[in-house]
């Protein structure tokens, strides 16, 4: 008898954090799309690194960007792509005029 109950507990358990996870995961999709919605531009390179990259790029978690004269290609890529430790960024979070904004910026720095 106690060990069905505790069966129960767990899959109860488990049914609400999948609940909870695609909650949040359409929580964060209805924010990109809102941002999109609005036209909403970063500025230029210079924001778009201080507000997205420097946070792990400065912090010592990612490798340091400036002073290697990165070709903009491979920044695109690895910003759309990903690369080890580093997610993907999609054209909801950072637009592609954005982005070539920003590698011109890594480039020139």
């Amino acid at each position: 008898m106690r060990k069905k109950k505790s069966v129960r507990t767990v899959t109860a358990l488990m049914l609400s954090i999948s609940v909870a996870a695609a909650m949040m995961a359409d929580i964060g999709r209805a924010a990109a799309e809102t941002n999109a919605d609005k036209g909403f531009r970063w500025r230029n390179g210079a924001e778009v690194y201080s507000k997205v990259c420097s946070y792990c790029h400065e912090g010592q978690v990612g490798p340091r960007l400036f002073g290697r004269e990165l070709p903009p290609e491979y920044t695109r890529a690895v910003v759309r792509n990903g690369n080890r430790a580093m997610p993907p960024f999609r054209p909801s979070e950072i637009d592609d005029e954005s982005l070539a904004k920003l590698a011109e910026y890594i480039q020139r720095n």
